[in-house]
């Protein structure tokens, strides 16, 4: 699913104590990673606040242990926000879910260094030819 506005996304880690590390070392689960998307956008497009409705509206934010079928604490669900406001907006849509009966897992954290995942884990899908098995949209938000 490509979203309006998105101009590039990119997968890698974020969060961990190991600078710089490999999708097998993450995997390991000792360097304290989580894997993440970085998603670049044009501002006049799209904004923070639809790309974060998005976010929860295509995986299961609900879920305690991973995503779908990838299990561990490499694939928890978080928010990293680089400012005061984005953490708002992000906190502003967990207390709609909130509200609306979820019990949101999703956790937020301040950004730190986001290391770029190996090619061959870009666009994972697509260069297995396979359907994201963790990801599927639901329309929450009116």
């Amino acid at each position: 699913m490509k979203a309006p506005g998105v101009l590039h996304t990119a997968v890698g880690f974020m969060d961990g104590h190991v600078e710089n590390p490999t999708y097998k070392q993450v995997c390991e689960k000792n360097t304290g990673h989580i894997e993440t998307t970085e998603v670049v956008f044009d501002p006049t497009q799209t904004s923070y606040e639809e790309m974060v409705k998005l976010f929860f509206e295509t995986h299961d934010f609900t879920q305690t242990d991973g995503q779908g079928v990838d299990i561990g604490p490499q694939y928890l669900s978080r928010i990293f926000y680089t400012n005061d406001e984005e953490k708002a907006v992000a906190e502003k849509y967990i207390n709609i879910l909130t509200d609306k009966g979820y019990k949101v897992a999703t956790m937020l954290k301040p950004a730190s260094t986001f290391w770029k995942a190996e090619d061959y884990h870009q666009q994972y899908c697509d260069y297995k030819g396979i359907t994201p098995e963790c990801h599927r949209y639901r329309k929450i938000f009116v």
